[in-house]
């Protein structure tokens, strides 16, 4: 639900991408309620998409059983819940990500542990 401010703002936001030692990026796996939320990461814009999901995604998806099943050929990707078609090869900047973007992946024929969402 969109929050309004009934008035401006009179200080700086504590957020900004220069207060964090890299960019924050969200990162959502689709009916795996084992992860109520999206991960939170600091990731460089250098770092290529690829690498996200080779170096980045086991050390926080690597322990659910569906992970090891992963068809990655085969995963539709979101970024603020509109069809994302990332670049592999591309940095994540390359794939215009910025800082507090939400990307979320899903897997086909992948929905938990024993198809529960969880």
């Amino acid at each position: 639900m969109p929050v309004k401010a009934v008035k401006p703002y009179s200080f700086p936001a504590k957020d900004t991408v220069d207060k964090f030692p890299a960019p924050l990026l969200y990162i959502g796996w689709d009916e795996h309620l084992m992860f109520c939320a999206p991960h939170c990461i600091p990731v460089p814009p250098t770092l290529p998409f690829k690498a996200l999901i080779s170096d980045i995604l086991p050390g926080i998806y690597g322990y659910h059983p569906d992970f090891s099943q992963i068809d990655w050929s085969r995963v539709t990707w979101l970024k603020s819940g509109k069809p994302f078609h990332p670049d592999m090869e591309k940095s994540v900047a390359e794939n215009g990500l910025k800082h507090k973007d939400v990307i979320r992946f899903c897997t086909p024929g992948l929905r938990g542990i024993k198809g529960s969402c969880s």
